[in-house]
């Protein structure tokens, strides 16, 4: 019988992420409107007054892309011992971030803040930044090197996990 667990985790915002939106949105509506304005004076000017038009409409387009992108989810795909890591942008955008054979583990816990970390380790934050949940793999990787994944699985996850753990590690995950 095939293990298999999926998960969709929608990362909250923080403080600083509603800001840099508010930002975003601010500046882009500065932008375009300024844009839109300064093409308006060049009424004279038929070709650069339609340019300028051209260059604002670009400017609401981009900004409203960007804002757009701003929202972001992970999905956790478990399949036989196999975790698949994808980061999803704006529910349109499917990004692949990594994958791992959980037998690969070479470290494995509940996350927390200030964990050591050494220059050769990337960390890979694939969570909802809610601390209380949210767990650790560590492994090697052929494109990354020594790989610290952080992410918020659920208990049926979490099961399917275990279940593949190598044994040193199922002890201590206990």
């Amino acid at each position: 019988m095939d293990n298999f667990a999926e998960q969709l985790v929608k990362k909250n915002e923080t403080s600083s992420d509603k800001t840099r939106r508010i930002f975003m949105i601010l500046f882009g509506v500065f932008l375009t409107v300024s844009i839109l304005f300064l093409s308006f004076l060049q009424i004279n000017r038929p070709i650069t007054a339609f340019l300028g038009m051209i260059v604002a409409a670009a400017s609401g387009f981009v900004t409203f892309f960007s804002v757009r992108s701003t929202y972001v989810e992970y999905e956790y795909t478990f399949t036989n011992g196999e975790l698949d890591v994808d980061k999803i942008i704006a529910k349109r955008k499917r990004m692949y971030l990594i994958s791992t054979n959980v037998r690969s583990f070479n470290d494995f816990g509940k996350y927390e803040d200030g964990m050591e970390e050494t220059e050769d380790l990337t960390v890979i934050f694939a969570t909802d930044n809610i601390a209380s949940h949210e767990y650790y793999a560590e492994f090697s990787d052929e494109s990354y090197g020594n790989v610290r994944l952080v992410f918020a699985p659920d208990v049926r996850m979490l099961e399917n996990i275990r279940k593949f753990l190598p044994s040193k590690l199922k002890k201590q995950s206990i």
